[in-house]
Protein backbone atom coordinates (compact mmCIF):
# COMPACT_ATOMS: atom_id res chain seq x y z
CA UNK A 1 0.00 0.00 0.00
CA UNK A 2 1.19 3.49 -1.50
CA UNK A 3 1.42 6.17 1.30
CA UNK A 4 1.58 9.57 1.22
CA UNK A 5 2.41 12.43 4.01
CA UNK A 6 -0.37 12.72 6.12
CA UNK A 7 -2.47 15.31 8.97
CA UNK A 8 -1.21 16.84 12.02
CA UNK A 9 -2.53 15.80 15.34
CA UNK A 10 -1.62 18.14 18.32
CA UNK A 11 -1.10 16.11 21.33
CA UNK A 12 -0.64 17.79 25.21
CA UNK A 13 3.32 16.83 24.61
CA UNK A 14 3.46 18.58 21.20
CA UNK A 15 2.25 17.85 16.88
CA UNK A 16 2.96 14.88 14.91
CA UNK A 17 2.49 14.05 11.54
CA UNK A 18 1.10 10.53 10.48
CA UNK A 19 0.54 8.88 7.08
CA UNK A 20 -2.62 8.93 4.83
CA UNK A 21 -2.96 5.09 3.94
CA UNK A 22 -3.74 5.41 0.41
CA UNK A 23 -7.41 4.45 -0.87
CA UNK A 24 -9.07 3.63 2.65
CA UNK A 25 -10.05 7.13 3.84
CA UNK A 26 -8.06 6.18 7.12
CA UNK A 27 -4.63 7.61 8.83
CA UNK A 28 -2.17 6.19 10.99
CA UNK A 29 0.26 7.52 13.65
CA UNK A 30 3.03 5.63 14.70
CA UNK A 31 5.70 6.02 18.06
CA UNK A 32 3.98 8.46 19.79
CA UNK A 33 5.29 8.83 23.22
CA UNK A 34 2.89 8.66 26.27
CA UNK A 35 5.53 8.44 29.01
CA UNK A 36 9.23 9.08 29.07
CA UNK A 37 11.90 6.66 27.99
CA UNK A 38 12.82 4.27 31.11
CA UNK A 39 16.25 4.50 31.40
CA UNK A 40 18.67 3.29 33.91
CA UNK A 41 16.96 3.71 37.59
CA UNK A 42 13.70 5.17 35.60
CA UNK A 43 13.11 1.63 34.28
CA UNK A 44 12.41 0.31 38.12
CA UNK A 45 10.38 4.13 38.52
CA UNK A 46 6.44 5.12 37.67
CA UNK A 47 5.93 6.22 34.45
CA UNK A 48 6.52 9.79 34.04
CA UNK A 49 5.17 12.46 31.75
CA UNK A 50 7.71 12.68 28.41
CA UNK A 51 9.25 15.62 27.48
CA UNK A 52 7.49 17.92 24.97
CA UNK A 53 9.00 18.66 22.05
CA UNK A 54 9.60 21.45 19.70
CA UNK A 55 8.39 21.50 15.97
CA UNK A 56 6.40 18.38 14.72
CA UNK A 57 7.60 15.03 15.41
CA UNK A 58 7.48 12.24 12.70
CA UNK A 59 4.70 9.37 13.66
CA UNK A 60 5.24 7.92 9.93
CA UNK A 61 7.26 4.64 10.98
CA UNK A 62 7.25 1.88 13.42
CA UNK A 63 9.35 2.79 16.96
CA UNK A 64 11.09 0.51 19.18
CA UNK A 65 9.83 -1.90 21.35
CA UNK A 66 10.46 -3.18 25.00
CA UNK A 67 13.67 -4.86 25.22
CA UNK A 68 12.89 -8.93 25.30
CA UNK A 69 14.45 -11.81 24.30
CA UNK A 70 13.63 -13.74 21.41
CA UNK A 71 10.64 -16.46 22.13
CA UNK A 72 9.51 -19.37 20.40
CA UNK A 73 7.03 -22.28 20.68
CA UNK A 74 8.24 -25.33 18.84
CA UNK A 75 7.11 -25.61 15.57
CA UNK A 76 4.43 -23.09 15.13
CA UNK A 77 5.05 -19.69 13.38
CA UNK A 78 4.50 -17.57 15.97
CA UNK A 79 6.30 -14.31 14.76
CA UNK A 80 3.00 -12.60 13.79
CA UNK A 81 2.35 -12.85 16.89
CA UNK A 82 5.10 -11.82 19.07
CA UNK A 83 6.70 -9.93 16.04
CA UNK A 84 10.48 -9.57 15.34
CA UNK A 85 11.36 -9.46 18.50
CA UNK A 86 13.51 -6.58 20.02
CA UNK A 87 13.71 -3.40 18.27
CA UNK A 88 16.24 -1.55 19.96
CA UNK A 89 15.42 1.86 21.10
CA UNK A 90 14.94 4.11 24.15
CA UNK A 91 12.00 5.86 23.41
CA UNK A 92 9.43 2.82 23.91
CA UNK A 93 7.02 3.60 25.93
CA UNK A 94 4.72 4.64 23.02
CA UNK A 95 1.15 4.13 20.70
CA UNK A 96 -0.11 3.60 17.38
CA UNK A 97 -2.99 5.19 16.75
CA UNK A 98 -5.08 4.14 13.69
CA UNK A 99 -7.97 6.94 12.50
CA UNK A 100 -10.81 7.57 9.89
CA UNK A 101 -8.83 10.54 7.94
CA UNK A 102 -11.77 12.42 8.02
CA UNK A 103 -12.61 12.24 11.56
CA UNK A 104 -12.31 15.90 13.29
CA UNK A 105 -15.53 15.82 15.80
CA UNK A 106 -13.95 13.87 18.97
CA UNK A 107 -17.07 11.36 19.09
CA UNK A 108 -15.65 8.56 17.58
CA UNK A 109 -15.44 5.24 19.77
CA UNK A 110 -12.31 4.28 21.11
CA UNK A 111 -10.29 1.00 21.61
CA UNK A 112 -7.07 0.48 23.20
CA UNK A 113 -5.49 -2.82 22.79
CA UNK A 114 -2.82 -4.48 25.02
CA UNK A 115 -0.50 -6.78 23.69
CA UNK A 116 0.24 -11.07 24.82
CA UNK A 117 3.49 -12.14 25.17
CA UNK A 118 3.40 -13.67 28.37
CA UNK A 119 5.04 -11.05 30.12
CA UNK A 120 8.07 -11.36 28.23
CA UNK A 121 7.47 -10.49 24.71
CA UNK A 122 5.67 -8.51 21.99
CA UNK A 123 4.88 -5.57 21.19
CA UNK A 124 2.97 -2.86 18.53
CA UNK A 125 5.44 -3.94 15.89
CA UNK A 126 3.49 -6.82 15.65
CA UNK A 127 1.64 -8.15 12.33
CA UNK A 128 -1.78 -9.02 14.11
CA UNK A 129 -2.26 -5.60 16.07
CA UNK A 130 -2.81 -3.68 12.52
CA UNK A 131 -5.40 -1.01 13.31
CA UNK A 132 -6.01 -0.35 9.79
CA UNK A 133 -9.73 -2.78 9.70
CA UNK A 134 -10.83 -1.12 12.79
CA UNK A 135 -10.28 2.96 11.75
CA UNK A 136 -11.71 1.58 7.97
CA UNK A 137 -14.90 0.93 10.26
CA UNK A 138 -15.10 3.81 12.09
CA UNK A 139 -13.30 3.35 15.15
CA UNK A 140 -9.69 5.16 16.93
CA UNK A 141 -7.77 1.97 17.43
CA UNK A 142 -4.88 2.41 19.58
CA UNK A 143 -2.06 -0.32 20.26
CA UNK A 144 0.41 0.43 22.83
CA UNK A 145 3.68 -0.75 23.92
CA UNK A 146 5.15 -1.20 28.05
CA UNK A 147 7.48 -3.05 30.13
CA UNK A 148 8.21 -6.42 30.15
CA UNK A 149 10.18 -8.99 32.04
CA UNK A 150 12.39 -8.06 34.86
CA UNK A 151 11.82 -3.79 34.16
CA UNK A 152 8.11 -4.43 33.92
CA UNK A 153 6.69 -7.33 36.19
CA UNK A 154 9.56 -8.22 38.82
CA UNK A 155 8.55 -7.50 41.95
CA UNK A 156 11.60 -5.40 43.64
CA UNK A 157 11.93 -4.12 47.69
CA UNK A 158 12.87 -0.47 45.90
CA UNK A 159 10.58 -0.31 43.23
CA UNK A 160 6.72 -0.20 42.93
CA UNK A 161 4.91 -3.38 42.05
CA UNK A 162 3.50 -3.88 38.34
CA UNK A 163 5.43 -1.30 36.27
CA UNK A 164 4.01 -2.55 33.32
CA UNK A 165 0.19 -2.50 34.41
CA UNK A 166 1.58 1.13 35.60
CA UNK A 167 2.18 2.06 32.03
CA UNK A 168 -0.97 0.57 30.70
CA UNK A 169 -2.74 3.04 33.21
CA UNK A 170 -0.56 5.54 32.03
CA UNK A 171 -1.48 5.01 28.27
CA UNK A 172 -5.38 5.04 28.86
CA UNK A 173 -4.34 8.73 30.64
CA UNK A 174 -2.52 9.91 27.87
CA UNK A 175 -5.56 8.32 25.47
CA UNK A 176 -8.01 10.84 27.94
CA UNK A 177 -6.19 13.25 27.49
CA UNK A 178 -5.34 13.21 23.50
CA UNK A 179 -7.38 10.78 22.00
CA UNK A 180 -9.98 13.60 20.68
CA UNK A 181 -7.04 15.18 18.44
CA UNK A 182 -7.49 12.12 16.19
CA UNK A 183 -11.25 12.27 16.54
CA UNK A 184 -12.16 9.60 19.69
CA UNK A 185 -13.85 9.83 22.25
CA UNK A 186 -12.28 10.06 25.58
CA UNK A 187 -15.79 9.04 27.74
CA UNK A 188 -16.02 6.25 25.09
CA UNK A 189 -12.93 4.07 25.37
CA UNK A 190 -13.04 0.07 25.52
CA UNK A 191 -9.71 -1.25 26.86
CA UNK A 192 -9.34 -5.17 25.14
CA UNK A 193 -6.44 -7.26 25.68
CA UNK A 194 -5.42 -10.68 24.90
CA UNK A 195 -3.22 -13.66 27.22
CA UNK A 196 -0.61 -11.76 29.22
CA UNK A 197 -2.67 -8.41 27.86
CA UNK A 198 -5.95 -9.48 29.00
CA UNK A 199 -5.04 -10.44 32.82
CA UNK A 200 -3.53 -6.81 32.54
CA UNK A 201 -6.99 -5.30 31.34
CA UNK A 202 -8.23 -7.48 34.26
CA UNK A 203 -5.80 -5.53 36.44
CA UNK A 204 -7.00 -2.29 35.18
CA UNK A 205 -10.22 -2.93 36.27
CA UNK A 206 -9.16 -4.10 40.14
CA UNK A 207 -7.44 -0.90 40.45
CA UNK A 208 -8.90 2.13 41.86
CA UNK A 209 -6.77 4.72 40.57
CA UNK A 210 -7.86 3.45 36.84
CA UNK A 211 -11.80 4.25 37.52
CA UNK A 212 -13.51 6.33 35.00
CA UNK A 213 -10.53 5.84 32.65
CA UNK A 214 -12.15 2.94 30.47
CA UNK A 215 -16.12 2.56 29.70
CA UNK A 216 -15.96 -0.96 28.44
CA UNK A 217 -13.51 -3.64 28.40
CA UNK A 218 -12.84 -7.52 26.98
CA UNK A 219 -10.98 -10.15 28.39
CA UNK A 220 -9.67 -12.25 25.84
CA UNK A 221 -8.25 -15.41 27.21
CA UNK A 222 -6.87 -13.83 30.23
CA UNK A 223 -7.86 -14.63 33.89
CA UNK A 224 -8.85 -12.63 36.42
CA UNK A 225 -7.22 -15.55 38.72
CA UNK A 226 -3.87 -14.52 37.13
CA UNK A 227 -1.88 -12.66 40.08
CA UNK A 228 1.15 -14.28 42.27
CA UNK A 229 1.16 -13.06 45.44
CA UNK A 230 3.77 -11.48 47.41
CA UNK A 231 5.35 -14.76 48.38
CA UNK A 232 5.37 -16.39 44.96
CA UNK A 233 6.93 -13.11 43.36
CA UNK A 234 9.56 -13.65 45.84
CA UNK A 235 11.04 -16.67 45.05
CA UNK A 236 11.23 -15.39 40.86
CA UNK A 237 13.40 -12.10 42.64
CA UNK A 238 15.50 -14.66 44.18
CA UNK A 239 16.33 -16.17 41.34
CA UNK A 240 17.01 -13.16 38.94
CA UNK A 241 19.61 -11.68 41.36
CA UNK A 242 21.19 -15.02 41.64
CA UNK A 243 21.23 -15.52 38.28
CA UNK A 244 22.45 -11.96 37.95
CA UNK A 245 24.40 -11.94 40.80
CA UNK A 246 23.05 -8.88 42.43
CA UNK A 247 21.37 -8.15 45.81
CA UNK A 248 17.51 -8.49 45.34
CA UNK A 249 16.31 -4.26 45.52
CA UNK A 250 15.54 -2.29 42.53
CA UNK A 251 19.54 -0.24 43.08
CA UNK A 252 20.97 -2.96 42.35
CA UNK A 253 18.96 -4.21 38.71
CA UNK A 254 19.05 -0.36 38.02
CA UNK A 255 22.54 -1.42 37.33
CA UNK A 256 21.98 -4.11 34.60
CA UNK A 257 22.07 -3.05 31.36
CA UNK A 258 18.78 -4.31 29.51
CA UNK A 259 20.81 -7.32 27.60
CA UNK A 260 21.36 -9.02 30.46
CA UNK A 261 17.74 -8.37 32.29
CA UNK A 262 16.43 -9.50 29.12
CA UNK A 263 18.68 -12.93 29.01
CA UNK A 264 17.65 -13.05 32.38
CA UNK A 265 14.20 -13.00 32.29
CA UNK A 266 14.68 -16.37 29.74
CA UNK A 267 16.12 -18.48 32.12
CA UNK A 268 13.31 -17.71 34.62
CA UNK A 269 10.66 -19.87 33.54
CA UNK A 270 9.92 -23.21 36.24
CA UNK A 271 10.68 -22.27 39.01
CA UNK A 272 8.03 -24.04 41.39
CA UNK A 273 5.78 -21.15 42.66
CA UNK A 274 3.46 -23.72 44.87
CA UNK A 275 3.24 -22.81 48.07
CA UNK A 276 1.01 -24.07 50.93
CA UNK A 277 -1.77 -21.90 49.90
CA UNK A 278 -1.72 -21.00 46.83
CA UNK A 279 -0.84 -22.95 42.99
CA UNK A 280 0.83 -21.29 40.46
CA UNK A 281 -1.59 -19.65 38.23
CA UNK A 282 0.20 -19.41 35.15
CA UNK A 283 1.44 -23.71 35.49
CA UNK A 284 5.43 -22.74 35.37
CA UNK A 285 5.18 -21.14 32.00
CA UNK A 286 5.94 -17.29 32.73
CA UNK A 287 7.97 -16.54 35.88
CA UNK A 288 6.25 -12.89 35.35
CA UNK A 289 2.57 -11.72 35.84
CA UNK A 290 0.90 -9.24 37.88
CA UNK A 291 1.30 -9.19 41.75
CA UNK A 292 -1.54 -8.46 43.53
CA UNK A 293 -2.32 -9.33 47.37
CA UNK A 294 -6.24 -10.10 46.06
CA UNK A 295 -6.92 -11.61 42.80
CA UNK A 296 -8.81 -9.00 40.18
CA UNK A 297 -11.88 -11.16 39.90
CA UNK A 298 -12.47 -10.70 43.87
CA UNK A 299 -11.55 -6.92 43.77
CA UNK A 300 -14.17 -6.85 40.96
CA UNK A 301 -16.37 -9.07 43.19
CA UNK A 302 -16.18 -6.47 46.24
CA UNK A 303 -17.65 -3.87 43.25
CA UNK A 304 -14.58 -2.43 41.64
CA UNK A 305 -15.39 -1.66 37.70
CA UNK A 306 -18.93 -2.61 38.08
CA UNK A 307 -19.97 0.31 35.67
CA UNK A 308 -18.03 -1.47 32.94
CA UNK A 309 -19.36 -3.44 30.54
CA UNK A 310 -17.31 -6.24 30.26
CA UNK A 311 -16.57 -9.22 27.27
CA UNK A 312 -15.08 -12.24 28.97
CA UNK A 313 -14.26 -15.20 26.63
CA UNK A 314 -11.66 -18.07 25.66
CA UNK A 315 -10.84 -20.60 22.87
CA UNK A 316 -12.48 -23.39 23.20
CA UNK A 317 -8.41 -25.49 23.27
CA UNK A 318 -6.75 -23.09 24.68
CA UNK A 319 -4.07 -25.33 25.86
CA UNK A 320 -3.19 -27.19 22.56
CA UNK A 321 -0.59 -24.67 21.93
CA UNK A 322 1.48 -25.14 25.07
CA UNK A 323 1.61 -28.80 23.93
CA UNK A 324 1.10 -29.48 20.16
CA UNK A 325 3.80 -27.75 18.87
CA UNK A 326 6.25 -29.29 21.20
CA UNK A 327 5.44 -32.77 20.61
CA UNK A 328 3.90 -33.52 23.94
CA UNK A 329 0.20 -33.95 22.94
CA UNK A 330 0.29 -37.07 20.87
CA UNK A 331 2.26 -38.59 23.77
CA UNK A 332 0.35 -37.68 26.71
CA UNK A 333 -0.23 -40.01 28.68
CA UNK A 334 -2.44 -40.58 32.03
CA UNK A 335 -0.06 -39.85 34.37
CA UNK A 336 0.29 -36.01 32.21
CA UNK A 337 -3.20 -35.55 32.75
CA UNK A 338 -2.68 -36.35 36.87
CA UNK A 339 0.39 -34.23 36.68
CA UNK A 340 -1.29 -31.17 34.73
CA UNK A 341 -4.12 -31.13 37.66
CA UNK A 342 -1.63 -31.89 40.63
CA UNK A 343 0.29 -28.56 38.73
CA UNK A 344 -3.09 -26.48 39.18
CA UNK A 345 -5.51 -27.40 41.75
CA UNK A 346 -5.38 -28.37 44.99
CA UNK A 347 -7.74 -31.10 44.87
CA UNK A 348 -6.15 -32.96 41.52
CA UNK A 349 -7.67 -35.96 41.56
CA UNK A 350 -11.55 -34.66 42.30
CA UNK A 351 -10.44 -32.28 39.30
CA UNK A 352 -9.42 -35.34 36.88
CA UNK A 353 -12.39 -36.86 37.77
CA UNK A 354 -14.65 -33.99 36.38
CA UNK A 355 -13.26 -33.48 33.35
CA UNK A 356 -13.34 -37.42 33.00
CA UNK A 357 -17.25 -37.28 33.27
CA UNK A 358 -17.80 -34.14 31.63
CA UNK A 359 -15.36 -35.55 28.27
CA UNK A 360 -15.69 -39.19 28.66
CA UNK A 361 -14.57 -40.03 24.90
CA UNK A 362 -11.66 -37.59 25.40
CA UNK A 363 -8.01 -38.86 24.94
CA UNK A 364 -5.34 -38.38 27.55
CA UNK A 365 -4.33 -35.29 25.13
CA UNK A 366 -7.39 -33.71 25.01
CA UNK A 367 -7.86 -34.06 28.57
CA UNK A 368 -4.33 -32.81 29.51
CA UNK A 369 -4.76 -29.93 27.34
CA UNK A 370 -8.35 -28.89 28.87
CA UNK A 371 -6.93 -29.31 32.50
CA UNK A 372 -4.28 -26.58 31.11
CA UNK A 373 -5.91 -24.39 29.38
CA UNK A 374 -8.60 -24.07 32.33
CA UNK A 375 -5.97 -23.72 34.87
CA UNK A 376 -4.26 -20.83 32.42
CA UNK A 377 -7.35 -19.02 31.70
CA UNK A 378 -11.01 -20.84 31.75
CA UNK A 379 -10.96 -21.04 35.65
CA UNK A 380 -9.91 -17.07 35.70
CA UNK A 381 -11.74 -16.15 33.38
CA UNK A 382 -15.41 -17.71 34.91
CA UNK A 383 -14.73 -16.45 37.80
CA UNK A 384 -13.97 -12.93 36.37
CA UNK A 385 -17.35 -12.79 34.06
CA UNK A 386 -19.26 -14.83 37.94
CA UNK A 387 -17.60 -11.25 39.71
CA UNK A 388 -18.80 -8.83 37.36
CA UNK A 389 -22.49 -10.13 36.59
CA UNK A 390 -23.04 -10.50 40.26
CA UNK A 391 -23.64 -6.69 40.48
CA UNK A 392 -27.35 -5.99 39.52
CA UNK A 393 -26.83 -3.76 36.67
CA UNK A 394 -23.15 -4.43 35.41
CA UNK A 395 -23.48 -6.10 31.80
CA UNK A 396 -21.33 -8.65 31.53
CA UNK A 397 -20.88 -10.92 28.30
CA UNK A 398 -19.18 -14.30 27.56
CA UNK A 399 -18.33 -16.22 24.58
CA UNK A 400 -15.93 -19.28 23.50
CA UNK A 401 -14.46 -19.61 20.22
CA UNK A 402 -14.40 -22.72 18.83
CA UNK A 403 -12.92 -22.80 15.22
CA UNK A 404 -10.40 -25.14 14.51
CA UNK A 405 -7.23 -24.26 13.20
CA UNK A 406 -5.90 -27.76 11.06
CA UNK A 407 -2.15 -26.30 11.61
CA UNK A 408 0.45 -29.12 12.63
CA UNK A 409 -0.89 -32.18 10.94
CA UNK A 410 -4.47 -31.43 12.25
CA UNK A 411 -3.61 -31.23 16.21
CA UNK A 412 -3.51 -27.32 16.62
CA UNK A 413 -7.43 -26.57 17.24
CA UNK A 414 -8.96 -24.22 18.47
CA UNK A 415 -6.03 -22.83 20.21
CA UNK A 416 -4.92 -20.11 22.55
CA UNK A 417 -3.97 -16.87 20.13
CA UNK A 418 -6.43 -18.49 16.98
CA UNK A 419 -9.16 -15.86 17.68
CA UNK A 420 -6.90 -12.73 16.95
CA UNK A 421 -6.37 -12.69 13.71
CA UNK A 422 -10.59 -12.77 13.38
CA UNK A 423 -10.91 -9.72 15.60
CA UNK A 424 -8.63 -7.38 13.94
CA UNK A 425 -10.24 -8.87 10.55
CA UNK A 426 -6.46 -10.04 9.58
CA UNK A 427 -7.26 -13.79 8.95
CA UNK A 428 -6.16 -13.20 5.43
CA UNK A 429 -2.36 -12.37 6.05
CA UNK A 430 -0.01 -14.76 4.41
CA UNK A 431 1.81 -15.37 7.22
CA UNK A 432 -0.87 -16.84 8.98
CA UNK A 433 -1.58 -19.44 6.36
CA UNK A 434 0.18 -23.33 6.00
CA UNK A 435 0.92 -26.18 7.71
CA UNK A 436 2.80 -24.48 10.38
CA UNK A 437 1.22 -21.23 10.84
CA UNK A 438 -1.62 -20.21 13.51
CA UNK A 439 -4.29 -20.78 10.68
CA UNK A 440 -3.08 -23.80 9.11
CA UNK A 441 -3.48 -24.52 5.53
CA UNK A 442 -7.09 -24.27 5.04
CA UNK A 443 -9.35 -21.88 4.37
CA UNK A 444 -11.60 -20.07 7.61
CA UNK A 445 -14.97 -19.90 6.92
CA UNK A 446 -16.19 -17.40 5.28
CA UNK A 447 -17.75 -14.22 6.58
CA UNK A 448 -16.05 -15.37 10.55
CA UNK A 449 -13.48 -12.62 10.51
CA UNK A 450 -15.86 -9.73 9.49
CA UNK A 451 -18.05 -10.98 11.79
CA UNK A 452 -15.99 -11.41 14.47
CA UNK A 453 -14.29 -8.08 14.10
CA UNK A 454 -17.78 -6.39 13.64
CA UNK A 455 -19.56 -7.88 16.73
CA UNK A 456 -16.17 -6.54 19.26
CA UNK A 457 -16.54 -3.16 17.25
CA UNK A 458 -20.39 -3.33 18.22
CA UNK A 459 -19.40 -3.86 21.66
CA UNK A 460 -17.24 -0.69 21.69
CA UNK A 461 -19.75 0.86 20.47
CA UNK A 462 -23.08 -0.02 22.65
CA UNK A 463 -21.82 -2.53 25.32
CA UNK A 464 -23.78 -4.76 23.56
CA UNK A 465 -22.41 -7.27 21.32
CA UNK A 466 -25.50 -8.58 20.09
CA UNK A 467 -26.03 -12.15 22.72
CA UNK A 468 -27.93 -12.33 25.47
CA UNK A 469 -25.97 -10.87 28.61
CA UNK A 470 -24.53 -13.33 31.20
CA UNK A 471 -26.17 -14.32 34.45
CA UNK A 472 -24.73 -16.39 37.39
CA UNK A 473 -27.44 -18.62 36.85
CA UNK A 474 -28.12 -18.99 33.25
CA UNK A 475 -24.19 -18.12 32.20
CA UNK A 476 -25.29 -17.53 28.28
CA UNK A 477 -22.49 -17.83 26.47
CA UNK A 478 -21.77 -17.69 22.94
CA UNK A 479 -19.49 -20.05 20.63
CA UNK A 480 -18.35 -18.74 17.68
CA UNK A 481 -17.47 -21.10 14.92
CA UNK A 482 -18.73 -21.57 11.68
CA UNK A 483 -22.37 -20.98 13.29
CA UNK A 484 -22.59 -18.60 16.00
CA UNK A 485 -24.58 -20.69 18.77
CA UNK A 486 -25.65 -19.06 22.19
CA UNK A 487 -25.20 -22.04 24.62
CA UNK A 488 -26.46 -22.23 28.54
CA UNK A 489 -23.25 -22.51 30.76
CA UNK A 490 -21.33 -25.11 28.08
CA UNK A 491 -18.58 -26.08 30.42
CA UNK A 492 -20.55 -26.39 33.68
CA UNK A 493 -18.94 -29.24 35.10
CA UNK A 494 -15.35 -28.38 34.54
CA UNK A 495 -16.48 -24.75 35.46
CA UNK A 496 -17.62 -25.90 39.05
CA UNK A 497 -14.82 -28.31 39.53
CA UNK A 498 -12.54 -24.94 39.68
CA UNK A 499 -14.85 -22.77 42.18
Amino acid sequence: MNHRPGPVATTTRGAVRGLRQDGTGTAVFLNIPYAAPPLGAGRFAPPRPHEPWDGVRDATVPGPNAPQAERRLGTIDMSPYFGDGWCRGEDYLTVNVWTPEAATGGDLPVMVFVHGGGFVAGSTRSALYDGSAFARDGVVLVTLNYRLGIAGFLDLPGAPANRGLLDVIAALRWVRENIAAFGGDPHNVTLFGQSAGATIVGGVLATPEAAGLVRRAVVQSGSGLGAFTTEQAARVTRAAAEALGVAPHADAFARIPDDRLAEAASRLAGIDLRTATHHDPLIGLSPFSLVLDTQPAASVAAGLAAEVDLLVGTTTEEGNLYLVPVGRYATSTAEDVDAAAARSHPRPAQLVEAYRKARPEASAAELRSAIMGDALFGAGSWALADAHAAHPGSATFAYEFAWRSHALDGELGATHAVDLPFVFDLAHLPALRGPAALLGPDEPPAGLAARMHETWIRFARTGDPGWDPYDTERRATLRIDAEWIQLDDPRGRERRAWS
